[in-house]
């Protein structure tokens, strides 16, 4: 007797959404359901509709479209799930399955495309925004910000930071590590690149920067473009050498796709032994300099600060002592614990420009808890998030510097020793 074939959604297979038991303890770490209070906008609600997909029982109506996209997948309910649901993994099938959906609005498609064909290339990214940057000098800038609210997602310009190929190490060479730049952190977050090089370099490490290295695909994969994705993962892994002791990534989204390569090529017979290879180097660098260990800072940083838990390093990653035992190590910082810490502050890749309302509730929600510290500096280990907490924080008209972990680190080591 010939079975039939078990039913897949996004080629996630269907025994996968039968792992929740439904028992709602997702609930309160859901950002969506904490702010709408609504079943179909909760994980184990969108369960439901991803079941209803994938045996055929629902179609993909507006309102079906509507509540998955509004899902941040920030993989919170995975952190409080006691069943192990990978909810990441269903979430992602799910936008597989629903990529180029005709009940989506037309110009959340439109914007996903734009995002996809220009931040994940830096050359295009550059060019798109160098118009803007002038824009900025000028008093236009505070019109176009007030008419246009992603327009503040925007950072100041940055001088530019073109890294070596090479960076060696600062006295005993300890590791030989990669170092990726990114596409949005190569153009945006040039200074945070900087500072994780020479950070490393201080800790004993010679840091390769492969310039090729580039979009690691994590934007395609939030987008349901996995082939997208399978692109950029193969391009990345070739682009690294073979012989280092990790790859290092500053950037949270991008380290936790990277890690998943050996699941995203698995059915690449040219390419799945090398994914699973590569993966099992890939590393947060707080997760590197907490295990060197680190090398202490001599220069105290006389401020209160505050950590946000990046989403995809928490709870995609699992990493949350390093970042904090790092911050920790610098003399005279006054570190205090922020309330929601791991509570998405909707960046979530292009979510805060395909649903800009939520993504501004979060924000400011996330922005009225840093006030709350009184902190003068908040760290968050993610390029989305820097983004996005630097513009709430402008919005609510609080004076604090956002930085990354690393960047305080290199402030408190002091200039590089010649």
């Amino acid at each position: 007797m010939v079975m039939d074939p078990e039913p897949t959604l996004g080629g996630v297979p269907h025994r996968r959404l039968l792992d929740c038991v439904h028992c709602g303890l997702c609930l309160s770490a859901c950002p969506t359901y904490l702010e709408l209070g609504t079943e179909m906008d909760s994980p184990r609600g969108r369960i439901y509709l991803m079941r209803g997909l994938a045996e055929g029982q629902l179609q993909p109506s507006a309102e079906v479209v509507e509540h998955l996209d509004l899902c941040l997948g920030c993989r919170a309910c995975e952190s409080a799930c006691p069943s192990g649901v990978h909810y990441g993994e269903l979430i992602e099938g799910a936008r597989v399955h629903l990529s180029g959906a005709r009940e989506r609005p037309p110009y959340k498609a439109m914007l996903t495309s734009l995002v996809l064909a220009v931040f994940t290339r830096r050359e295009r990214l550059s060019a798109a925004l160098a118009p803007l940057r002038l824009l900025q000098r000028t008093p236009l800038w505070r019109w176009l910000r007030r008419l246009v609210p992603s327009a503040a997602l925007l950072p100041a310009p940055q001088l530019a930071h073109p890294l070596p190929p090479e960076t060696p190490a600062a006295g005993v060479e300890r590791a030989r590590v990669g170092l990726l730049t990114g596409c949005v952190n190569h153009v945006l977050f040039g200074a945070t690149n900087a500072a994780s090089a020479r950070v490393l370099a201080r800790n004993g490490c010679r840091v390769v920067v492969p310039p090729a290295a580039g979009c690691c695909g994590a934007l395609h994969l939030h987008a349901g473009d996995r082939e997208g994705a399978r692109v950029r993962a193969r391009a990345a892994i070739a682009a690294f050498p073979a012989e280092l002791d990790a790859v290092v990534v500053n950037a949270a989204g991008c380290g936790a796709a990277m890690k998943e390569y050996g699941a995203l090529l698995a059915d690449d017979p040219l390419w799945a032994e090398r994914a699973r290879a590569f993966a099992a180097r890939v590393r947060d660098i707080t997760e590197v300099l907490a295990e060197l260990p680190l090398v202490p800072p001599g220069i105290p940083i006389r401020t209160r600060a505050t950590y946000h838990d990046a989403c995809h390093l928490a709870h995609a990653q699992g990493v949350r002592q390093q970042p904090r035992a790092l911050l920790r190590a610098i003399p005279g910082l006054e570190l205090v614990e922020l309330e929601e810490s791991d509570l998405c502050c909707g960046s979530a890749g292009s979510y805060n420009l395909t649903e800009g309302a939520m993504a501004r509730r979060l924000g400011a929600r996330k922005a009225e808890r840093i006030r709350a510290t009184g902190a003068s500096v908040v760290l968050a280990a993610n390029p989305g998030c820097a983004l996005q907490i630097a513009a709430q924080l402008a919005r609510a008209g609080a004076s604090v510097e956002v930085l990354h972990p690393v960047e305080l680190l290199d402030r408190a080591y002091g200039p590089s020793p010649s």
